[in-house]
């Protein structure tokens, strides 16, 4: 990797360079850079047009949503804007999925394209807005390639429903540009409001995207150098005769952002209220103590990926205190070593920040399901890790060729690598059986997992691929963790025991799931278990519809 003509300091965006765009021979390596990242997400990810729906939350997002199927419609978007379905608000969300069902149906191939075809966009924006800002060529296509292809992506691109990571992540690095040439004119109002759409229409695909003012505060900090101003240059900044500081002026430009983050925020409160686990079942010291290994765990995962599943088990006894100092001292070393190189090396405390403020919505304080942490939450926050090594590469490489010789063959093999490791990663996802028969099997204590592929194994319509025996075993240690108050859990046990034909255990569970849901208020999942009961009694097993 080559730091151009600048490796830790920025350059003034307005001016030309020896790296500048508009050189021949410059324009050519970024088109074959922008090559690269497509072919390669194509490589990684391309599998997918053969891969099927997922029996998880698929049914709700799309082929099971009668909004949804039915395609594009004034009613459909009205309903997206005014709804919170599945505890959610993020209408451009549901759009892109009515305009998928337009366009490809019930077809699943289609629907995983779309996916693709964003997440490689992104990867092209993320490179073209990074080589705007620093001029870096190299070092801005190893975060854009790292950032395209790791395993960590899987989950994002190859899930369906998980096509407000994507979205989110096109509006993201479209704002990210956007700002950029804000910049270059910071009192055009027309490029400030373009940031505020795009920035608008990031929350409306997904809500984590509330820090984002924060993260345009760092990348004024490096590479963009706003703060290195003494004053700010007149115009808006003058009040009274006297100049507001720069830092106060940047603040007070964010504010509109933060007003926008705010209302996000609010809905999203709203609409997950239901879905926020209460402090008396997770207390907030077990949700900081997780949080703070969950920090420690993401980079883990990244440097080694292997053994991701979904989703990843809240420990039930909570985490040993060893981990946790442990992971509060990695923690606290990695950002005082930032924090102190912050002069020499200001990428190094921008990276690290980028990281830690970009996961701090998803990051567990507010609980909403079960899991400890998620590789969805990864996609955004992690560009900043990529982009403090990646610049620390760029350093290496400045003063020396052989260095550049070892770091570039390094940054290959490492890009090589983590193709071969995502491919694999995102054939796991081809179908629901596949899915949670890895996931089972790479982790224990697993409930969500278990219950999904016992469910599977005994009411596939397929014989070849039922199995009760294994199916009762998975699904009475998922009712066994879950102290057998249940319903969902304890329908998928009752479906076991009528695959193994056992129809009187069959029956006696769906009776007390059916008297349980009711109880909750859930009448469709009552309906249901009680339509199964009536097989049951008849001494009938219950099938999926194909």
């Amino acid at each position: 990797m080559r730091a151009g003509r600048a490796s830790s300091r920025s350059v003034d965006t307005s001016s030309a360079s020896e790296g500048d765009l508009t050189a021949p021979r410059d324009r050519g390596k970024v088109l074959g850079i922008c090559v690269f990242l497509a072919l390669a997400t194509l490589l990684v990810f391309g599998q997918t047009i053969r891969h099927q729906f997922i029996n998880y939350d698929d049914p709700e997002y799309v082929y099971a949503n009668p909004m949804v199927t039915e395609g594009l419609t004034w009613n459909g978007v009205l309903w997206a804007f005014s709804h919170s379905y599945s505890r959610n608000w993020h209408p451009l969300t549901w759009i892109s999925h009515m305009l998928d069902w337009q366009l490809y149906g019930l077809h699943p191939g289609g629907h995983h394209l779309t996916s693709v075809l964003l997440h490689g966009a992104n990867a092209i924006l993320l490179f073209l807005v990074l080589r705007e800002m620093t001029r870096s060529l190299w070092a801005s296509a190893f975060v854009a390639s790292v950032f395209a292809i790791h395993p960590l992506r899987a989950e994002s691109v190859a899930w369906i429903s998980e096509r407000k990571d994507v979205l989110s992540g096109l509006f993201f690095m479209l704002t990210l540009g956007a700002y950029v040439r804000y910049v270059r004119h910071p009192w055009s109002r027309m490029r400030y409001l373009t940031v505020l759409l795009l920035f608008a229409c990031g929350l409306m695909s997904k809500a984590m995207l509330t820090t984002l003012p924060l993260l345009l505060l760092l990348l004024d900090y490096w590479p963009l150098e706003r703060f290195a101003e003494e004053h700010a240059a007149g115009g808006p900044g003058r009040a009274g005769g006297r100049r507001f500081p720069v830092a106060l002026r940047l603040i007070a430009e964010k504010v509109p952002l933060v007003a926008l983050s705010a209302a996000s925020s609010a809905v999203t409160v709203l609409a997950q209220g239901n879905a926020a686990l209460p402090t008396g079942q997770l207390s907030l010291p077990a949700r900081i103590e997780n949080a703070v290994v969950s920090y420690v765990a993401y980079l883990g995962q990244m440097l080694y990926p292997v053994g991701l599943v979904i989703p990843y088990p809240y420990p039930g006894d909570g985490l040993p205190s060893w981990e946790v100092m442990l992971s509060l001292v990695v923690l606290v070393l990695l950002f005082a070593g930032a924090f102190l190189s912050r002069r020499r090396r200001p990428y190094l405390l921008v990276g690290w920040l980028w990281y830690v403020v970009m996961l701090v919505p998803v990051i567990g304080i507010v609980q909403v399901g079960a899991q400890a942490r998620a590789d969805r939450y990864t996609y955004l926050p992690q560009i900043g890790i990529y982009l403090l090594v990646a610049w620390t590469g760029a350093d290496l490489c400045a003063s020396s060729r052989a260095r550049s010789r070892v770091v570039g063959l390094l940054a290959t093999v490492v890009v090589a690598a983590l193709m071969v490791c995502a491919a694999i990663q995102v054939s796991h996802w081809r179908d629901s059986l596949s899915l949670w028969s890895h996931s089972v099997a790479w982790s224990s204590g697993n409930t969500v997992a278990e219950n999904n592929l016992a469910w599977l194994l005994a009411t596939n319509p397929e014989a070849s691929l039922r199995d009760g025996a294994r199916a009762i075993q998975l699904a009475e240690e998922a009712n066994r963790r879950a102290g057998g108050v249940e319903p969902s859990l304890m329908d998928t046990l009752a479906a076991a025991y009528a695959e193994g034909r056992r129809f009187t255990a069959a029956v006696e569970v769906a009776e007390r799931a059916e008297k349980l849901a009711a109880a909750r208020g859930d009448t469709s999942m009552a309906l249901a278990i009680r339509m199964r009961l009536s097989l049951y009694q008849a001494g009938r097993p219950y099938r999926e519809v194909p």
